[in-house]
């Protein structure tokens, strides 16, 4: 189970900048300028990417680490498009590049581990309820 807690950040002029506090981690979170924030720092889909890319290739490393497979390390250049999110479609688009001395077997596999990592599945077979409510 994981607890976070945001607050209002009050360094900013603009009143959106978000301080999280998360797993004895500062982050800050806005909008863009575009949407009315100051762009201090990433947005929430911003940060809804990022756990995917992080996730692939954390997955990937440890599990080349088990195989005993040379994986050096993984980069990942993930692109978004949020322009059909009101009708539902949020599109993201990961291109992996290994690192290390890996035959096209290991990589082949790699790949389809890649598409198995804990948040992909999450986002995309997961039925997620979220409850909201007010504070007393």
């Amino acid at each position: 189970m994981s607890t976070l807690q945001l607050t209002h950040d009050n360094t900013t002029v603009d009143g959106l900048r978000q301080r999280i506090d998360l797993a004895g981690f500062t982050i800050h979170c806005d909008a863009a300028i575009a949407a009315g924030g100051s762009g201090s720092a990433p947005g929430p889909h911003d940060f809804f990417d990022a756990s995917l890319a992080a996730c692939k290739a954390l997955t990937l490393t440890l599990y080349a680490r088990r195989k005993g497979w040379p994986l050096d390390h993984v980069d990942i250049a993930l692109t978004s498009d949020a322009s059909a999110e009101r009708e539902g479609k949020y599109k993201v688009d990961v291109t992996l590049t290994l690192h290390g001395a890996l035959d096209d077997t290991m990589r082949a596999q790699l790949l389809s581990v890649a598409e198995r990592c804990p948040i992909h599945k999450l986002m995309t077979t997961a039925t997620i309820e979220i409850t909201t409510r007010l504070a007393d």
